[in-house]
């Protein structure tokens, strides 16, 4: 399951990382870190497989063709970067393990992914080997620059709870040895443990800040209507990913932040059923809040409660795909101002519910947003959709069923 090879003694054979996307799809310079490219080498049904990833990436294809599980490898990523464990990031391993994958002669079965990212320091690659069986563990990880390996860990010892890493050091000795820990993602621990001396650990944090603050902007989403409708408790006003405490968020945005919650009532207003003068948010009682449509001329007011599936998607996406990292319950990259990220949505099913028109509006929507470039999707849509995506400029289908 290792990368195989003394890590990091040597430069990588090639050059420098393939473009991540076409340039039609991604042709600006990026100065905000972003996944541009996401590789599943053995990750359940997908093998050897490269998906570039541009501002708005549409995942697509029969039941069983892997979209979800190419959306949860870089969730997994994503949850990895922000320092979760690996039981953490992969809750049910053995079901990423490839189909017909045969255990090695000590009964060890695992997966590879890996991913691009691309920033002011230029394409930064980051690939991972993870056992699944008999115990989750990292077998190896590897952090490279213009084929030159930064940092690269290898499972020596199975009998220990560790990975023998060796980072560049590029002063007297060449590489940096230590052990480190084979549940979390060493890209993600070497600022706590390169000191910058050099201009080689120089390197080596700058590209680990560039993964690490690109991974930690992933923003994985999935409104439940189910759980939408009720008063909420009023809080800080950050969406959870379930997009339960919406009203809460809603009366932060109309107070805080007037032209996008302007621009979110024009949304609505094109996707809902009746007419929509306005969102309000009102006090229901015990510290909860409610949310509201204002139908305007004399008309009753329409709880979010009662609004349909498919309207309350639509308004909670549309509502990330309007805001920042600062109105999101996500972990704030440090090391950027959050002005300065590019913040990636990740959706599995993003048109689940929604009728072809509202698909039509939010997909429109998410072009508009995303061609800013403080806002990347990535997301797995029917087939509808994806057919009205194609022909649309800024927009990448993949079809894993052709």
């Amino acid at each position: 399951m290792s990368f195989g090879g003394r890590a990091a003694d040597a430069p990588a054979s090639g050059g420098r990382a393939a473009a991540s996307a076409p340039a039609a799809l991604d042709d600006v310079a990026h100065h905000r870190p972003a996944v541009t490219e996401l590789r599943l080498s053995a990750f359940g049904p997908h093998r050897a497989t490269v998906f570039p990833l541009g501002p708005v990436t549409l995942f697509t294809g029969p039941s069983g063709s892997g979209k979800s599980q190419a959306l949860a490898a870089l969730e997994a990523l994503a949850r990895l970067g922000s320092g979760a464990t690996l039981d953490t990031a992969f809750p049910d391993p053995c079901s990423r393990i490839p189909d017909l994958a045969r255990p090695d002669g000590q009964g060890r079965r695992g997966f590879r992914i890996g991913c691009t990212v691309d920033g002011p320091l230029g394409p930064v690659r980051l690939d991972l080997a993870v056992q699944a069986e008999p115990e989750l563990r990292i077998a190896g990880e590897r952090l490279s620059v213009d084929g030159r390996i930064l940092l690269g860990t290898a499972l020596r010892d199975p009998g220990r709870r560790s990975v023998q890493a060796a980072w560049l050091t590029g002063g007297s000795a060449a590489v940096t040895r230590a052990p480190l820990p084979d549940d979390r993602l060493g890209t993600a621990l070497l600022p706590l443990r390169v000191a910058g001396a050099t201009p080689g650990q120089r390197q080596v944090l700058a590209a680990a800040e560039q993964v690490v603050v690109a991974l930690r902007s992933v923003f994985p989403c999935d409104p439940r209507p189910e759980r939408m409708r009720a008063p909420v408790p009023q809080g800080e006003g950050r969406l959870l990913g379930d997009c339960a405490n919406l009203a809460d968020v809603l009366r932060r945005t109309r107070h805080e932040c007037g032209t996008r919650h302007a621009l979110l009532t024009g949304a609505v207003r094109a996707a809902c059923a009746g007419p929509v003068h306005g969102l309000d948010v009102r006090a229901a009682g015990g510290g909860l809040v409610a949310a509201l449509l204002e139908r305007g001329h004399g008309r009753p007011a329409t709880e979010l409660g009662r609004l349909g599936s498919g309207e309350l998607r639509f308004l909670a996406l549309t509502l990330v795909l309007l805001t920042g990292p600062g109105v999101l319950a996500m972990d704030p990259a440090a090391e950027l101002l959050s002005a300065r990220q590019a913040l990636t949505v990740l959706a599995d099913g993003f048109d689940r519910c929604l009728d072809p028109r509202q698909a039509a509006e939010l997909l429109r929507l998410a072009l508009l947003s995303c061609a800013r470039g403080q806002v990347r999707l990535v997301a797995a849509v029917g087939p509808q959709t994806a057919a009205a995506a194609r022909p649309l400029a800024g927009a990448a289908v993949v079809d894993l069923g052709a």
